[in-house]
């Protein structure tokens, strides 16, 4: 029965840290992407690539914060 609420709270816990890397994946591809697009007026192709990038770089820094 221990075993098993445990599990439940580390679960909880991967699912709020895979939550708070999509956010801040996301929140940084929406953030170059209006930059790129609307303020430095550049191609869609342009703003998506860089929004992608940036994207997969917040990614990876938010989980190598999450596993700290």
């Amino acid at each position: 029965m221990r075993d098993l609420s445990s599990s439940q709270v580390e679960g909880s816990g991967a699912v709020k840290k895979w939550g708070f890397i999509a956010m801040h994946a996301a929140a940084a591809a929406a953030f170059m992407f209006l930059l790129q697009r609307f303020v430095m007026h550049e191609s869609l192709e342009t703003s998506l690539l860089w929004a992608l990038a940036f994207a997969v770089c917040a990614a990876g820094l938010a989980y190598k914060q999450a596993n700290r």
